[in-house]
């Protein structure tokens, strides 16, 4: 558009208000946007890097997203996305956890393993997978770090902001720690 505008004001001569007013205003936000980006880092989208802890230790345990008022399950890994073993959080300082298969605020832990789980032919119906919950509010604690590409090594940048304590500052609380004991 900017450049038919350009083309009508050099090959016509003619420099109407209007015209000129919407090249003007088109050299501003095209300018604008151009300073917007300079010295930002793109990143593509992707899924967002949360930071975890909870009640005891289910590293191992499938987990599954729960519906808002924990009466059933709302969705839940197929055998086939265990078996990649990237399902297993990482370790991080101060007993917190990387998440890396899906964790939320709504997540409930099954009785069953990541291995158990991995070697099942089809996934069990979700009011199977219901019965089979030990746990239906696992997580004590939940920060949501931004997105996960933005992180050129997510363990030991996240490492080095706990370390710094700067977690709670850095990253969105999506569930703090309850001060009840």
């Amino acid at each position: 558009m900017l450049v038919i505008f350009i083309a009508d004001i050099v090959l016509n001569q003619r420099f109407d208000k209007m015209k000129i007013t919407v090249f003007a205003f088109s050299l501003i936000i095209f300018s604008s946007l151009g300073q917007l980006a300079i010295g930002q880092k793109k990143v593509a989208a992707g899924p967002h890097l949360l930071v975890y802890k909870t009640k005891k230790d289910y590293r191992n345990n499938v987990s599954v997203i729960l519906t808002d008022d924990k009466s059933q399950v709302a969705s839940y890994p197929d055998p086939k996305d265990i078996s990649t073993g990237h399902t297993v959080p990482s370790a991080l300082h101060g007993g917190y956890l990387l998440d890396n298969r899906g964790i939320g605020a709504r997540s409930a832990m099954l009785k069953m393993t990541n291995k158990e789980y991995a070697n099942l032919k089809k996934a069990p119906s979700a009011d199977e997978l219901y019965k089979m919950i030990i746990d239906k509010d696992p997580l004590t604690i939940l920060y949501d770090c931004g997105n996960r590409y933005g992180y050129k090594d997510p363990v030991g940048d996240v490492n080095k902001l706990i370390d710094e304590k700067k977690l709670t500052t850095k990253c969105k609380a999506i569930k703090k720690q309850s001060s009840k004991k």
